[in-house]
């Protein structure tokens, strides 16, 4: 039995533990591909939460094989997939060795990376190994404030160089980051059979409602400003100014579900809010020829979490300066905004997020290079602000005129031809 040097378990405090958030973020790209596909496990034990997971996102065509754990054999671990049932064994392989596995859809570490970068960089090599073309390589290190090891630094490192996504799961003991490697390219086309990742970027409260990280982080610098001002000045009421405002706050980052229809023609709304404008025009930024633009106006009230309109790739990705303007007024066209632009199946595809006259924090999660399926979050803006879609013209329809109220990732704005 063997596994990769750089994934060890054990840190200054003791083992590393991947809880069950921590592990269904680690097998993301297994369960978001709808495809038959095969995925290879490195460093599992009869108790993992990340083998759990795995085995949770198995659908009827799917392939996993696993490679044990120290100090755990390949027995104890097939007599473990045995149990699960003749649905699991017979869909889950248990190796003796790494040596044995093939190339994958999807290679996984099992266990933490908290080696030296050296250790490290040689683990994520030969994992690399294992992979097929455009294939993504899961893994994850420890992420303590204030404590850097040779494992976060080495796979900064290669997110910079191979990243395709990388999340913070602070809701694991301790915090650890995902990172998601792609040494070759992926087809564009692939994204179409990709349903929506998993983000714990959003905080669940109920099972439809959400709230993204950044309104708890808001909120919870609201409570502690309330906090500060009731020990400061007890006497005084001024403390529950901040108090009173942590749920608006709060609120107005909800990340709620969405039904994303299933049609493949079908283009759906980045943002939640009312059409303002569709138009046809050139950008010759995007490449020559026309483009039909819906924009979206998003009001206060209006949740501001930003969502892929087509399955695609993500190629370029850049910001724009400009000024601060009412995003309702023509004047804001030449706002502050970041463009992301996907390669699709259909043509390029472009997303801009606008600034406001209060907005004026953009936040972009998808890398270049990442595949975003259709209604996949990929974004968000703070506050009043503005969502353009650039389709091409002569190959989308629109569906939606100005004044219609859309929803991000259900309302459907234009259809391919």
């Amino acid at each position: 039995m063997t596994q990769s040097p750089a994934v060890r378990t054990t840190g200054r405090s003791g083992p590393v533990r991947i809880g069950e958030r921590a592990a269904r973020t680690l097998v993301t790209e297994l369960a978001r591909i709808n495809d038959p596909k095969a995925a290879l496990l490195v460093g599992a034990s009869p108790e993992s939460a990340v083998l759990a997971a795995a085995i949770d996102a198995l659908l009827p065509g799917d392939r996993l094989t696993v490679v044990p754990a120290e100090p755990f054999g390949a027995a104890a671990l097939r007599e473990h997939i045995t149990a699960q049932g003749r649905w699991v064994a017979d869909r889950v392989s248990v190796v003796d060795s790494l040596a044995e596995a093939e190339p994958a859809g999807v290679v996984i570490a099992g266990e933490v990376f908290a080696g030296t970068a050296e250790e490290t960089r040689s683990g994520i090599e030969g994992l690399a190994k294992y992979l097929s073309d455009g294939a993504v390589l899961s893994v994850a290190t420890i992420a303590m404030p204030g404590r850097t090891t040779g494992a976060a630094t080495e796979l900064a490192r290669q997110d910079a160089l191979y990243g395709v996504g990388a999340d913070l799961v602070l809701r694991n003991s301790p915090p650890v980051r995902v990172y998601r490697l792609r040494f070759t390219p992926a087809s564009p086309a692939t994204a179409d059979r990709l349903a929506p990742a998993h983000r714990p970027s959003s905080v669940p409260l109920t099972r439809g409602m959400h709230i993204d990280s950044n309104g708890v982080a808001a909120a919870g610098i609201a409570l502690g400003l309330a906090a500060l001002a009731r020990v400061a000045r007890p006497s005084s009421k001024l403390w529950l100014l901040p108090a009173l405002a942590a749920g608006p706050v709060a609120a107005f980052f909800r990340d709620p579900e969405r039904d994303v229809p299933e049609d493949p023609s079908a283009v759906v709304a980045s943002a939640d809010g009312k059409v303002l404008s569709v138009q046809r025009l050139h950008d010759e930024r995007f490449g020559d020829g026309e483009w039909l633009r819906v924009a979206v106006f998003l009001s206060v009230l209006d949740v501001h979490v930003n969502r892929s309109p087509v399955a695609g790739k993500v190629v370029d990705y850049f910001v724009a300066d400009g000024g601060f303007v009412n995003a309702m007024k023509p004047d804001a066209e030449h706002n502050v905004a970041a463009y992301t632009v996907l390669d699709t199946a259909r043509g390029t595809v472009v997303v801009a997020q606008r600034t406001g006259l209060i907005a004026r924090r953009i936040v972009q999660r998808a890398p270049i290079g990442a595949l975003l399926a259709r209604g996949e979050r990929f974004g968000l803006i703070r506050f009043g602000s503005r969502t353009d879609v650039y389709l091409p013209a002569d190959a989308a329809d629109p569906l939606v005129g100005p004044g219609d109220k859309v929803v991000g990732g259900s309302t459907v704005i234009a259809r391919w031809r």
